[in-house]
């Protein structure tokens, strides 16, 4: 009995060393990633983190909850393509930008116009995705003059009625899974390991069935979003502001976005992005709303089509003075694509 109480001790013990050595490797490659190849600049704005990547026509590309630069330049590498120029900041509280009093959307918006100004950059097209909507569309308001174009991907946005009230609260279960991954690199290192289709349902909005009926390729797009949020550490300010928010998004004045815009989501967003992305779309002049009945947040096997649908938009908009005029023809508004 002594001895195999001693090897049950012994093999927990050479468990634990392989796990917390498993964890150590994995968070240092996760700290590498997060902060390879970004500058801080200090703006009127504030300290601000930022990277580049590639060059052609400028693209602000602004990252969703979770996030930072490196979000926002894996975003583009898989939805854009090579040929521009990504500017890729980190939103407030996320890596290395601080997260100042007052971290709104509007002031949001603002920080990205001192960073351009930093860059000596005029005008770009603004890709917004999930939590970088509020403040792709306030930049949009703000400074018109210096916005070519709008494109909101799954966007968290307002629509009224039943889409208006913040995505259903979840479960005990859900909420405590939250709460503790927010507060441990440790924790949420495990969780994805152990309990991943719990993690992409409540972190990633994806309902797991979409996730397992996907080809290899995305299922590795996905799994390279849920690692490249550690270490959560170094984004809980960011995210715990993103949470704020999202309960409480206003109803912008989107008959005065003069971009042309381009919305895309997925019907089975967790994060309810649909009805608010199609609203928004409806209210913007001429702007084109793209929406898929599958795909979950991270528009899982769509990557082609969504590839398809920016490089079509963009060569519009980037092509032709005259495109950058208010809205594209009128009878976009509103379009959705049913695509499997």
């Amino acid at each position: 009995m002594i001895r195999a109480k001693f090897a049950i001790g012994v093999l927990m013990f050479v468990l634990a060393v392989l796990v917390y050595s498993s964890y150590r490797h994995d968070i240092q490659v996760a700290r590498i990633h997060s902060s390879s190849g970004s500058q801080i600049l200090n703006t009127p704005c504030g300290v601000i983190e930022y990277a580049e990547d590639g060059t052609g026509p400028p693209i602000l590309a602004i990252h969703g909850a979770g996030g930072g630069f490196d979000q926002s330049l894996d975003l583009a590498r898989h939805f854009l393509g090579a040929g521009y120029r990504v500017i890729a900041p980190s939103r407030f509280g996320y890596l290395r930008t601080p997260l100042p009093a007052d971290a709104s959307p509007t002031a949001q918006a603002d920080a990205h116009a001192c960073l351009l100004d930093a860059l000596t950059v005029r005008r770009v097209v603004v890709i917004g995705g999930s939590m970088g909507a509020p403040s792709a569309m306030q930049f949009c308001l703000r400074h018109p003059d210096r916005c070519s174009a709008l494109v909101l991907l799954f966007p968290i946005a307002f629509a009224p009625g039943p889409a208006s009230e913040p995505p259903p609260r979840p479960s005990a279960f859900a909420k405590l899974v939250m709460e503790t991954t927010l507060r441990s690199d440790f924790v949420f290192w495990s969780a994805s390991k152990l309990s991943r289709d719990t993690m992409m349902k409540t972190i990633l909005a994806t309902p797991p069935a979409d996730f397992r009926n996907a080809t290899p390729e995305e299922q590795e797009r996905v799994l390279e979003v849920l690692r490249n949020i550690e270490p959560i550490s170094l984004r809980e300010n960011g995210l715990r502001n993103d949470t704020t928010v999202a309960l409480s998004v206003p109803r912008y004045d989107l008959e005065h976005i003069a971009a042309p815009t381009l919305v895309i989501s997925a019907k089975d967003d967790l994060f309810g992005t649909f009805a608010r992305g199609r609203y928004t779309a409806e209210h913007i002049s001429g702007a084109r709303f793209v929406g898929y009945p599958t795909g979950g947040h991270l528009l899982v096997g769509h990557k082609s089509d969504v590839h398809s649908e920016l490089a079509a938009f963009l060569r519009l908009h980037e092509a032709s003075p005259q495109a950058r005029r208010r809205g594209t023809s009128a009878d976009t508004r509103g379009e959705v694509m049913s695509a499997q």
